[in-house]
């Protein structure tokens, strides 16, 4: 009966095919990079090929302190290292412990000749780049119907902006008419008129994205009235695409988003706004009304009905005054009649006739208060206090009052 191995057992056995043949422990191999990821882990994953064949190679972060440049497709490299097979996955590779550059492949070559005819005939002139719209409503994509690309691109203009129309032209991006495909969906889109167009795909070799690096869709790209950005791979590759589009994104997840702005992040701006400018016209509202009550204010103290007002009110208050000064003048001088009368009546003649005096006047009324304003045989007429006595002078005598 013939006995039955595990997956294990067998990689492990041709693992060790591997170790005990001296060729494979330590050789050198020549080939054009491709493929090319720096992972995170620090270890380098790429393929070396030529005309007929390619072959994996993984040089590990433990040995990148000795490669004196960045490993980059189109690059024509000998790599020294052993052939190994990695049991997990049952595929041999290269493990490289020295990288030594020998110059570029042809495809980097063909790469950048092409890049320096189209820079000098000016297809990436800065001038010719068409602005993207903020708020585009139609956006169509240049893309294969399915993977990565288009998925990501749906994803998230669904969750940016629900309300962007998307018209995907489907189109072959790798492999042969791909190029050709790929102006076609340009062209259709461009009819259409949207707002924007997408042109791209995921990652990939650079043989896998070498349909963007063909003069006819860079030259499509350029004639093309609608502003357009290219999304081809990962962040790290570049193709002509890149550089004859109006906008380059790292990915097609980037493009999505440099397309469609978020719209959520717009109606927040928007309810800011709105609150601001509900805040401002409640401010302004406020200070017109403070103005237009100190105009109203000023109005009405220069309005000649207050002035009348005023007027009258400055009169009844000087009436006011001027009738309590009269009272007070009034009382004053009464008081001061008051004590004239009291002066008047101790100096009156009719009050000293009240105690026991009397008036003495001729009979022409004339006051006697001299010897010499009589004489005997004259009549004299003598007021007292309650009547006149008429008496004739009889005699007349002078007195001294000094002793």
């Amino acid at each position: 009966m013939t006995e039955v191995y595990s997956v294990s057992q067998v990689n492990t056995y041709i693992k060790n095919l591997f170790v005990r043949d001296s060729l494979l422990g330590y050789l050198s191999v020549r080939g054009e990079v491709s493929g090319c990821k720096y992972h995170t882990s620090g270890h380098i994953y790429f393929t070396l090929k030529d005309a007929s064949g390619q072959l994996g190679c993984v040089m590990f972060a433990s040995l990148r302190k000795g490669l004196a440049f960045r490993l980059t497709d189109g690059m024509s490299v000998v790599v020294r290292g052993r052939i190994s097979i990695y049991e997990r996955d049952g595929r041999y590779q290269l493990y490289a412990n020295e990288i030594l550059k020998e110059g570029t492949g042809d495809l980097y070559a063909q790469f950048e000749r092409l890049k320096e005819r189209l820079a000098a005939e000016g297809l990436f002139d800065k001038e010719h780049k068409k602005p993207v719209p903020a708020f585009p409503n139609t956006i169509g994509i240049v893309t294969a119907a399915t993977g990565a690309a288009i998925h990501d691109i749906l994803t998230i203009s669904a969750r940016r902006n629900p309300y962007v129309q998307l018209i995907l032209c489907p189109a072959q991006v790798q492999g042969e008419g791909a190029a050709a495909a790929i102006v076609r969906g340009i062209r259709r889109l461009a009819a259409l008129g949207p707002d924007v167009i997408i042109v791209g795909r995921g990652g990939g070799s650079a043989e896998d994205l070498w349909a963007f690096n063909e003069e006819i869709v860079a030259r499509a790209i350029y004639d093309c009235p609608v502003p357009i950005i290219s999304a081809v791979g990962h962040e790290t590759d570049f193709t002509i695409a890149d550089f004859a589009a109006d906008l380059r994104a790292p990915t097609p997840s980037a493009a999505a988003e440099l397309a469609v702005n978020d719209v959520s992040l717009l109606e927040g701006t928007l309810v800011d706004l709105h609150s601001s400018l509900l805040k401002s016209m409640q401010r302004k509202i406020a200070d017109c009304r403070s103005r237009l009550g100190g105009l109203a204010m000023q109005l009405k103290y220069t309005s000649p009905a207050y002035q009348l007002e005023q007027q009258r009110l400055k009169l009844a208050d000087m009436q006011t005054r001027l009738s309590m000064l009269f009272r007070q003048r009034l009382v004053l001088a009464r008081k001061e009649t008051a004590l004239l009368a009291e002066r008047m009546k101790a100096a009156s003649p009719l009050e000293k006739l009240t105690s026991g005096y009397s008036y003495l006047a001729d009979e022409e009324g004339h006051m006697v208060n001299s010897i010499t304003k009589t004489a005997p045989g004259r009549i004299i007429v003598a007021s007292v206090t309650d009547g006149e006595i008429t008496a004739e002078v009889k005699e007349v005598r002078k007195i001294n009052r000094n002793r």
